[in-house]
């Protein structure tokens, strides 16, 4: 019998091997940064809803729609623009563009960004009155009127973390440093008595403190970006012309999926009371943890297919794409069963009795955010192609379903009305985005693997559905349960040789970063 001489993986195979072990090391490094975001988030969100109440949760919930809304149009849609370009500009070391770029979008946003803060300020009565029929929120929507140039601004320094690959230091910014100096700043104003103007201000100060963070990282990590070159008019011309081409549409389609974000927020809050605003948003952000996964890879999938885009490296990008899609697939769909099964003891245990009648609005929701987590490699192959109009095309229409569906569904279901239309329209926009992807780049990001996966998950998915018919539930009971679950789910996926040789070098990688840790 002769020996079998091991086949030497292609220049390309092992280019694409190098992207995948980039992109599970910068996983490991957001993984902590939005483990503990996550948890610093909710963290927030749990004292301002059972400290203060469901109206004030509601009233913050809808102040954050009307800021989020307002930003998105005062960003110009740059922030996305710079990540594209940056990257290409990057990538063929002309660093003269790159700064150019950062200084031209730094300028225009922050005159958007500065007319549009005062734009709300002086609309928030009317919002805040003929809209949502509060004059309580007139006072969150003036101080957060401020925050639209700071959070503008923090945006696009942040996205220039991410052209140099900087994601721990994006990653310890966005998603762990901001977020506890709210809480910090949430508890200290509650111990010296403050009432609902409490959460107003802590938002602000992590904002800002946000800002003030991301701007000296970049001036430390990347000061290169900041030197005066000397850029003829003709080039900036061209450069300005290639950007603003591209982030105009990606303005009109942040702000366009801002309101589709928001729509049911939007439409519980006209037809309905500020209180059924904080039900509601209790289901909401628990839906969105689903969101967690893609985000420890996206962060540096885009600017990385891009660079490979830029040398032609298809077949790499391809690979990227179908590898990353099945790894938040693999974790995402246990979570996903366990919400499905258990969304009123999820509510409970988050944000308490008062918020369980949003039990059926989480399990909803959570559909559609599962779906719209593997859908997002898609997007990123669209934005990676340069269609931005199509994003924009897509989100428009999205968006009138959604609005729609909610004015309809609203006033005759109430919150699971919101719910429902939310799904149906999430759905539609991700189907659209993967088919568009397919016709552009003709890569979809599955891989077969992923309909055995799904197969065999309905064991333990059985299993479990008879085990919750004769255990009483409670915590203790749930996490017994889930345990078991996620033993046999990932036991099963073995069995089927589900993690395939990517897969393997991918584990042996992180295996031998940890072990150089521990040593």
């Amino acid at each position: 019998m002769k020996n079998k001489v091991p086949v030497k993986p292609s220049e390309k195979d092992e280019e694409t091997n190098k992207s995948l072990r980039l992109i599970a090391k910068t996983s490991m490094i957001v993984f902590i940064g939005v483990m503990l975001s996550r948890i610093l988030g909710y963290a927030y969100r749990v004292i301002v809803a059972r400290y203060f109440g469901a109206e004030t949760y509601g009233l913050f919930s809808l102040a954050i729609m009307v800021l989020g809304i307002f930003s998105a149009f005062a960003s110009l849609g740059l922030a996305e623009g710079i990540v594209r370009y940056g990257a290409f500009y990057r990538a063929r070391g002309e660093n003269k563009k790159l700064s150019y770029i950062l200084k031209f979008t730094l300028f225009y946003a922050g005159i958007a960004s500065i007319i549009a803060g005062i734009i709300m300020f002086f609309s928030a009565e009317f919002i805040a009155v003929k809209l949502f029929h509060s004059e309580t929120l007139i006072s969150f929507l003036k101080i957060f009127s401020i925050l639209i140039p700071i959070l503008v601004a923090s945006g696009i320094f942040l996205s220039v973390l991410r052209i140099y690959e900087e994601i721990k230091t994006y990653s310890f910014i966005y998603n762990i440093f901001q977020n506890f100096i709210k809480v910090f700043s949430l508890a200290i104003f509650i111990f010296i008595g403050l009432k609902s103007n409490a959460v107003v201000y802590s938002y602000f100060i992590g904002a800002t403190a946000m800002l003030i963070a991301a701007y000296y990282a970049c001036l430390k990590k990347t000061r290169d970006i900041f030197i005066k070159y000397n850029v003829n008019n003709s080039e900036k011309s061209i450069i300005s012309s290639e950007l603003l081409s591209y982030s105009w549409p990606l303005m009109f389609s942040t702000v366009i999926i801002s309101l589709f974000n928001w729509i049911d927020t939007f439409s519980i809050g006209y037809f309905m009371t500020p209180s059924d605003v904080g039900f509601y948003n209790a289901a909401v952000p628990l839906a969105l943890l689903f969101y967690v996964t893609s985000e420890l890879f996206t962060q540096i999938f885009l600017p990385l297919i891009t660079r490979e885009f830029s040398k032609n490296n298809i077949k790499t990008v391809k690979e990227l794409s179908k590898q990353v899609g099945k790894w938040i697939f693999i974790i995402n769909l246990p979570f996903f069963i366990l919400v499905l099964f258990f969304p009123g003891a999820i509510i409970n245990l988050f944000f308490g009795k008062e918020y369980l009648v949003a039990q059926n609005c989480l399990r909803i929701l959570s559909i559609g955010v599962f779906t719209a987590s593997v859908a997002r490699i898609s997007q990123n192959l669209i934005l990676m192609k340069g269609k931005s109009k199509v994003i924009l095309f897509d989100t428009i229409i999205a968006c009138a379903l959604n609005f729609i569906l909610n004015a309809i569904m609203v006033p005759r279901y109430g919150i699971t009305g919101a719910a429902s239309a939310t799904l149906i329209s999430v759905l539609f926009l991700n189907l659209l985005f993967i088919f568009q992807a397919k016709y552009y780049v003709s890569i979809l990001p599955f891989r077969r693997k992923m309909l055995s996966i799904f197969l065999v998950s309905l064991i333990p998915t059985a299993i479990l559905f008879y085990l919750r018919s004769i255990i009483q539930i409670n915590l203790f009971s749930i996490i017994i349960l889930s345990s078991c679950f996620f033993l046999v789910y990932f036991l099963l996926i073995l069995l089927i040789s589900g993690f395939d040789r990517n897969d393997w070098e991918i584990y042996e990688a992180v295996k031998r970063k940890m072990i150089g840790i521990r040593k």
